[in-house]
């Protein structure tokens, strides 16, 4: 294989109870990726479309840093040329870095001769979530590289659980155009929390887990809560509340902050109800002076994928 083109997914990260150990991967959007085989040694970015400030250094941009590692790890005769189209944007709290850093290492992997394993891509994609964020967390490049929904259940070692995905599960969600950086939303954090919230929070975690393995949506649903990082955060959010009250009166199993925001995922049972929390989030930020989109989507089972290769 000399060349291959790649979709990496959008991400939602935390869901709700699962604060950096919980992700879901997102089936209709994201980034559409290339790599190339080069004489020339090294990683060279040529390309950024579809976002505006992102370096083509290579040392600096998360998906050069993770293919930079890789061919550390595994030294070859050739080099790669990326390039990247971005499906969504930057600070928007659905795992753009993730994308870029889950993209790079199963796109190098590919062109390697796969002699990586899904969770050794992960540990890859980690290091390009550090440089993009400061912070190596796995829940949104796990997310893209594994698929489905994924529980972090250890960072060191890292080990992570690849959940299932009930079939009627679907996603709403709503980007206000707004950033939200993932630095300044870890800072509004509390750096402790009581004993009853901290029983209350992994309680809903174990019951997420066990509602996505029994096709259970009333136990997803009643889970769905979140004590700890939500309360914290939401203000950054214009509107959240009404959002979230909005959405759950329509129909959803439960509504929260997609990664640091701004935003706002919804999780419904079937498409007629998702159809139903579609409008009614639509209409909830109406006429609030601020642009934004709204999209309805699968949960992408498959994680990162070839398009093409040859």
């Amino acid at each position: 294989m000399n060349f291959i083109k790649i979709f990496a997914p959008a991400t939602v990260a935390n869901v709700s109870c699962g604060f950096d150990s919980m992700g879901f991967a997102v089936e209709n959007v994201g980034d559409e990726m290339t790599f190339t085989k080069t004489t020339a040694k090294g990683v060279k970015i040529t390309e950024i479309t579809g976002a505006n400030g992102l370096t083509l250094d290579p040392t600096q941009n998360a998906a050069g840093v993770v293919a930079l590692a890789m061919l550390e790890k595994h030294p070859v005769d050739f080099g790669i040329e990326m390039t990247m189209h971005k499906g969504f944007s930057p600070g928007s709290g659905l795992g753009s870095s993730a994308a870029s850093a889950g993209g790079a290492a199963y796109g190098v992997n590919q062109l390697l001769g796969t002699p990586f394993s899904n969770l050794e891509l992960t540990q890859f994609a980690m290091l390009g979530e550090e440089a993009a964020c400061g912070t190596p967390i796995a829940d949104n490049v796990a997310s893209a590289v594994f698929g489905g929904f994924v529980l972090i259940r250890s960072y060191e070692p890292l080990d992570i659980v690849k959940l299932p995905v009930p079939d009627e599960l679907r996603l709403v969600a709503i980007h206000p155009q707004i950033e939200v950086k993932t630095k300044d939303a870890r800072e509004v954090l509390p750096s402790q929390v009581s004993l009853e919230s901290a029983v209350t929070q992994w309680a809903n975690v174990g019951g997420l887990v066990s509602g996505l393995h029994s096709n259970d949506y009333q136990l997803i649903s009643n889970s769905l809560t979140d004590v700890i990082v939500e309360p914290a955060r939401k203000h950054l959010i214009p509107h959240f509340d009404l959002v979230k009250s909005e959405a759950i009166k329509a129909g959803a199993l439960g509504a929260g902050i997609s990664g640091s925001g701004p935003t706002i995922f919804a999780i419904c049972q079937g498409d007629e109800i998702a159809k139903k929390v579609h409008r009614a989030i639509k209409n909830a930020y109406s006429n609030k002076n601020i642009d934004f989109n709204v999209f309805t989507s699968k949960i992408n089972t498959e994680g990162v994928k070839t398009i093409t290769s040859k």
